[in-house]
């Protein structure tokens, strides 16, 4: 399910990320190849324009990046940095978007297509969140660059995309904790399933895998012998999610320890 709304989140984005770096840019149907010779920085310019049109992102990238190597002092440069990073990332060359994007940012800090990079950043790390069961390196830089972009430029339309995105990836992050938690409960290292429990309810208390995080730890505080804290996470679970499967299993667990859910 979190898969597949990622996706259609991704699939809206493309869409804003063109149309904002579009606005006010020259088109032209200028059909130019893409030989990598002096030619004047329209010429550059339009030609990956013209790709970008057709799907070519690839060639478009490189011939972006032609505007700014043969035009560095061209206003066009710091337009067709974008165009670039925005050409890999529809490529899915994620770590030449960061790049470039990256380069953009350092070369003109404070720009008002600053935001737009950030924007660009915190997706490329996003889209490459990968499943619950493997390192979470990547979704934790799409949290940090997430953040990064919100609390900059909390009133930006790229900041309202970022906070639902936001919301996504701090539940995966939590999936990640639960799948090690429930790792160790079958192994019956309590202590370390309670700590990765813990988490998910100290960091990641809004996310939908705290019901669950709460039945662990009553299973875990129970298994270890301290039924008094078995019965204050049971108390909150059934404080704040008495109609849960997950209610019902610490009810019945508490029940046949001898005591109150």
């Amino acid at each position: 399910m979190l898969t597949k709304t990622m996706t259609r989140i991704g699939a809206a984005t493309a869409p804003l990320l063109l149309a904002a770096l579009l606005a006010g840019c020259a088109t032209s149907k200028n059909k130019a190849d893409t030989q990598y010779v002096a030619r004047d920085v329209s010429t550059l310019y339009n030609a990956g324009k013209y790709r970008l049109d057709r799907g070519q992102y690839k060639m478009a990238a490189a011939l972006f990046d032609e505007v700014e190597r043969q035009h560095p002092y061209s206003p066009w440069a710091r337009r067709a940095q974008l165009m670039s990073a925005f050409s890999y990332y529809m490529n899915k060359d994620y770590s030449e978007s960061i790049a470039a994007s990256q380069r953009f940012l350092a070369i003109h800090t404070g720009n008002k297509d600053a935001p737009y990079a950030y924007y660009l950043i915190a997706l490329c790390y996003y889209e490459q969140i990968a499943d619950v069961t493997r390192d979470q390196k990547i979704t934790q830089q799409s949290l940090d660059s997430l953040g990064e972009l919100i609390r900059r430029y909390p009133d930006t339309r790229y900041a309202a995309d970022a906070r639902l995105k936001l919301d996504l990836v701090n539940d995966h992050l939590a999936g990640k904790e639960m799948e090690v938690g429930r790792f160790y409960q079958r192994r019956g290292q309590w202590l370390a399933a309670t700590l990765r429990f813990r988490t998910v309810i100290d960091k990641y208390q809004t996310t939908t895998h705290t019901p669950e995080a709460l039945e662990r730890l009553v299973e875990s505080y129970l298994s270890l012998g301290i039924p008094a804290e078995a019965q204050k996470a049971a108390a909150v679970l059934g404080r704040n999610y008495p109609g849960s499967k997950w209610y019902e299993r610490s009810y019945k667990l508490m029940r046949e320890h001898g005591g109150k859910a």
